[in-house]
């Protein structure tokens, strides 16, 4: 980082040189080469400009309707779809990870159907949940929270970016103002997708200081950045020990700080599952945890199954089939790093490794990595056997029955998702109520009989859980519109004169079609 940076950074609508003279360079995975461009590691003087720019632009985004922040949305998404080309390309040089389909046929169009269905949420405010007492004549509903940070994480360019992911489009379509803060794994990306954000600020008429970007901050800026009074809340998507960091720091001055750091995601195998359908839970397992070389946050990295001859089956087939696939591209030498590091914790511990576990050298790869520990071991050293392996490895916990297997999902961590495959028969029924209610009070999201990889935008999802998967059970990164309630604050009006009000509480529906809570009874009627 002894370079000087030729990058600018966008503080307050205006591309500009950073304060720091410190640069970074990103680097291709596949080739190892450094990119071109060198970034800034931003310094306070950066930090101190962008808090200034976005406190002005909360005070403004009060005043403006939320039909125009809807109309930025749609603008935005439309934006980014005309540059697809550009941001695919991008991408693909920063992280390796496939042109199509996972670019631009996948992750590309669930960015911008996010940013719309924001959008939507937006225009009817329902998400802000209204209610209105006739009687007492108080009214309350959730309003702008004020300037949100944004640290986006290395895995998703696009649908998690600091500038243009679920963090950014539930903070912006709750009315506030966001300071991006880009993954060092992909800046050119971040940075192309806030030249079009700034161009869709523009068009639409918001406050300039709406979307801001800085590249990169130390460690003890990044620090006093998410406690600054100006900030309202912080959005993060990363590793467990930088956003513990974080959290502290959050913490001590009370600023709420959404998080999400860590899962294993168990996945419980029992045993008519096995013996009724094995070949077709064992070809869905390594779709799942090779996918995207194990590179996502709901990758199934503990499998939980009874000791027998079908359990032993379907490792010896997922050791075969994961020696005959070859390791795909890691996002990072950090990440190959943090892999082996965490395969290297699990062994030590006592873990069998049955297959894999070594980094190819030359690459930015790691060997497909298959594990398997006793549950006695398991349940003696919970904390160590659930150190996550970010990446193409997954643990085999092995117990000898029914009771055993709830005793290792009563040890576990929380996690966003954790899934049960059982009987069609329904001979796994009585395991199956058993073992269901320690994993559901574990996980944010319950599956049955399918792998958790992938995430979708539903209204419904929850892509949560407790700690350490994220900092807060109660919240969502991905679902509109609960997510957006992570960057509101809840504001009571006690005899306020009509005229006053937000708009969403004046005695006439605002939009015809926003739902409030009027008297105890939710409608769409006037007051």
């Amino acid at each position: 980082m002894s370079q000087k940076p030729d990058v600018p950074v966008l503080i307050n609508g205006q591309w500009q040189c950073s304060a720091s003279d410190v640069g970074f360079q990103a680097f291709n995975p596949a080739t190892g080469n450094a990119m071109p461009e060198v970034y800034p590691v931003s310094n306070w003087k950066d930090c101190e400009a962008v808090l200034n720019s976005a406190a002005d632009a909360a005070a403004q985004l009060r005043k403006i309707p939320a039909s125009q922040i809807a109309a930025f949305l749609e603008a935005y998404a439309q934006q980014i779809e005309s540059a697809k080309a550009d941001l695919v390309e991008i991408a693909n040089q920063e992280t390796a990870l496939p042109k199509s389909p996972r670019l631009g046929d996948v992750e590309l169009p669930r960015t911008t159907g996010q940013l719309r269905q924001a959008a939507a949420a937006a225009t009817t405010g329902s998400w802000a949940l209204p209610v209105i007492d006739t009687k007492a004549n108080i009214r309350s509903c959730y309003l702008p929270i004020g300037p949100v940070c944004v640290f986006g994480p290395n895995n998703f360019p696009f649908a998690f970016n600091s500038v243009a992911g679920g963090d950014f489009a539930a903070a912006i379509a709750a009315g506030n103002p966001v300071i991006g803060k880009a993954n060092t794994s992909h800046p050119g990306t971040t940075r192309k997708l806030a030249e079009l954000a700034q161009a869709a600020v523009l068009e639409t008429g918001l406050p300039r200081g709406t979307v801001q970007l800085l590249y990169r901050v130390s460690h003890d800026e990044g620090a006093r950045l998410v406690s600054d009074s100006r900030l309202g809340a912080i959005g993060y998507t990363g590793s467990r020990h930088a956003g513990l960091v974080l959290k502290s720091a959050a913490d001590r001055v009370g600023k709420p700080i959404y998080l999400e750091l860590s899962s294993v995601n168990p996945v419980v195998l029992l045993p008519g599952a096995l013996a009724e359908r094995g070949n077709d839970i064992i070809t869905e397992f390594v779709t799942s945890v090779l996918m995207g070389t194990g590179q996502f946050c709901t990758n199934p990295g503990l499998i939980v199954a009874l000791r027998s001859a079908e359990t032993e089956a379907f490792v010896q087939a997922v050791v075969g089939k994961f020696n005959e696939v070859s390791p795909g591209t890691l996002l990072s030498s950090g990440v190959k790093k943090s892999l082996t590091a965490a395969i290297s914790v699990l062994t030590t511990a006592g873990a069998k490794l049955l297959c894999g576990g070594n980094a190819v050298d030359g690459q930015c790869s790691v060997q497909n990595t298959l594990l398997e520990v006793n549950a006695d071991k398991f349940i003696a050293q919970p904390e160590t056997f659930q150190t996550e392996a970010f990446g193409n490895a997954s643990l085999v916990v092995i117990a000898e029955d029914v009771e055993q297997m709830r005793h290792v999902v009563a040890c576990l961590e929380g996690n966003l998702t954790g899934c049960i495959y059982s009987a069609n028969s329904g001979s796994d029924d009585h395991a199956y109520d058993v073992i269901a209610g320690e994993l559901t009070q574990r996980v944010g999201r319950v599956l049955n009989d399918k792998m958790p990889t992938g995430v979708a935008v539903s209204s419904a999802m929850n892509h949560g859980g407790p700690f350490p998967a994220t900092g807060h059970p109660g919240f969502t990164a991905v679902g509109i519109p609960a997510s957006l309630l992570r960057f509101g604050k809840l504001t009571c009006f006690d005899a306020v004169r009509g005229h006053r009000l937000p708009w969403l509480l004046q005695d006439k529906n605002p939009t015809g079609k926003t739902y409030r809570m009027v008297d105890l009874q939710w409608t769409t009627a006037d007051v």
